[in-house]
């Protein structure tokens, strides 16, 4: 079974574990060179970042992928704040997942909730996002129900708008919610260090 199959991945991978500022900071490091780097809420165990690091065909490090969590602003540092302002003014995409549901927030969007249609595409295995004034469109996949190779339903798709904020949500399966309380588990075996005790690995 799939599910089973990605949770012993995680198993298998080199685990390394950091308590810093609430944040219970895990590192994986799988036998395929690959890396994933998750921070959790130390009291609720809510998954805060996902990201990813894959090394090149040369062996150099990559940069760190985003798959949940507030995205870094590009350039941020090199910028003039007036630059980093205006930029701030286009749709920002990101993912913020809850207990039960996988969710996106795509900032800066001010038409009203009628306006957007947000649909699963079957064939591509993505969810589409598009507006009838044809002013935003956007599809993206959700990379827990690839790896877990379960397929997506619209039915538990929904969204709402506030603020000139989209908000996306998809009810997890009941097989990833297993799977992730089992993960906890697990997580719960790492032995688990403090950052008085030196520098996490996912920094």
């Amino acid at each position: 079974m799939a599910v089973t199959g990605w949770l012993e991945s995680l198993r298998a991978a080199e685990k390394t574990a950091l308590l810093q500022d609430g944040r219970r900071k895990v590192h994986y490091l799988f036998p395929d060179g690959k890396e994933m780097a998750e921070e959790y809420d130390e009291k609720t165990s809510e998954l805060l970042v996902r990201k990813w690091r894959v090394k090149s065909a040369l062996g150099a490090l990559g940069q760190w992928q985003i798959e949940v969590g507030e995205p870094a602003l590009p350039g941020a540092g090199s910028l003039g704040p007036e630059l980093i302002t205006e930029s701030n003014s286009n749709p920002i995409f990101m993912r913020k997942d809850t207990k039960m549901s996988f969710q996106w927030r795509i900032r800066n969007l001010p038409y009203p909730k009628d306006v957007y249609s947000v649909c699963v595409d079957q064939k591509e295995r993505c969810v589409v996002v598009r507006t009838t004034n044809k002013k935003y469109y956007k599809k993206f996949s959700i990379p827990d129900l690839d790896r877990y190779q379960l397929p997506l339903d619209d039915s538990s798709l929904s969204f709402a708008h506030a603020n000139c904020t989209l908000i996306i949500s998809y009810q997890k399966p009941k097989e990833v919610l297993v799977a992730e309380s089992n993960l906890q588990k697990e997580l719960k075996k790492v032995k688990t260090a403090h950052s008085s005790d030196g520098d996490c690995k996912t920094q």
